[in-house]
């Protein structure tokens, strides 16, 4: 059984870490950050089978691809605090020459980055790429990709929803982060998503709905469900509402704190309602 209590206890010290890295630099996407918490630390400390000893090819692994770069800093954090890095390197965010840039990059070498990513729309086919060359090499190992719901207004997202599914690369679990906001505004303003599980499940897919993204538990038991229902013929959508800024009152639903970073004082409030729990870098 997971221990969900100190799942939650890893969640608020990355959340500290994400406000602090932003704050540091006075740059960076804090609010879908803050909003994958949970789903982030459930898949490196409870659900994926992966190594910190970073490989490239990641043969024998399950593999993860963050298809919404911007929100890099979450994927830092639970990469320093799953082990690939130092948690003291996450101190170098946003820096000249840091390894930590502002969309992940494969340049530096830095562990468990394993494609550039942010130009939305490309995520999804990258990862069902790593899912077929498994499925090739005879890998039993999953492939898991993140994806943002302003990004669904990519076209390239249903080229490779359809790929997909004629393939029946049925080793992927992506998962949609539907907080309702993007960079402009709310999604519904800006371009209208539509019913997102007929949509879905018109292109082929496996779909389940998972109405809080940000309960440990809930996530937790979604994804451990989702493993079910893979290798049976479709590859597998979870539609996860998160809420942005999620753990920071003045951030939470605000499309606002999408990329901008909080001041002396916004972070000294933040801090108060984030426990420390594994110790601040």
């Amino acid at each position: 059984m997971p221990d969900i209590k100190k799942l939650e206890q890893i969640a608020s010290q990355v959340r500290r870490d994400i406000v602090r890295m932003v704050h540091g630099v006075q740059s960076g996407h804090p609010g879908g950050s803050l909003g994958c918490t949970e789903y982030l630390v459930a898949l490196y400390f409870e659900i994926m089978e992966h190594r910190s000893q970073f490989n490239m090819d990641g043969q024998g692994e399950d593999l993860f691809f963050l298809s919404n770069g911007h929100i890099s800093p979450v994927w830092y954090s639970v990469l320093a605090r799953s082990g690939y890095f130092p948690a003291a390197e996450l101190a170098t965010f946003r820096k000249i020459d840091s390894r930590l840039q502002g969309h992940p990059a494969t340049e530096e070498g830095l562990p468990g980055i394993r494609v550039a990513s942010g130009s939305l729309g490309q995520g999804l086919s990258v990862a069902l790429g790593a899912a077929l060359g498994k499925k090739l090499n005879n890998d039993e190992k999953l492939v898991y990709s993140l994806h943002g719901d302003g990004e669904l207004q990519e076209g390239q997202i249903w080229e490779a929803a359809m790929f997909a599914a004629h393939h029946k690369i049925d080793n992927i679990i992506s998962v949609v982060d539907w907080n309702g906001q993007q960079i402009d505004g709310p999604t519904l303003e800006v371009m209208h998503l539509g019913d997102l599980r007929a949509k879905w499940e018109a292109f082929g897919w496996e779909v389940m709905d998972l109405p809080d993204g940000n309960n440990m538990e809930a996530v937790v038991d979604t994804l451990r469900y989702a493993q079910t229902l893979t290798g049976k013929g479709k590859p597998v959508m979870i539609l996860m509402a998160t809420v942005m800024g999620k753990g920071v009152d003045f951030m939470e639903g605000s499309h606002k704190w999408h990329g901008i970073a909080p001041s002396d004082e916004q972070l000294e409030k933040a801090l108060t309602q984030l426990e420390e729990t594994l110790g601040d870098y």
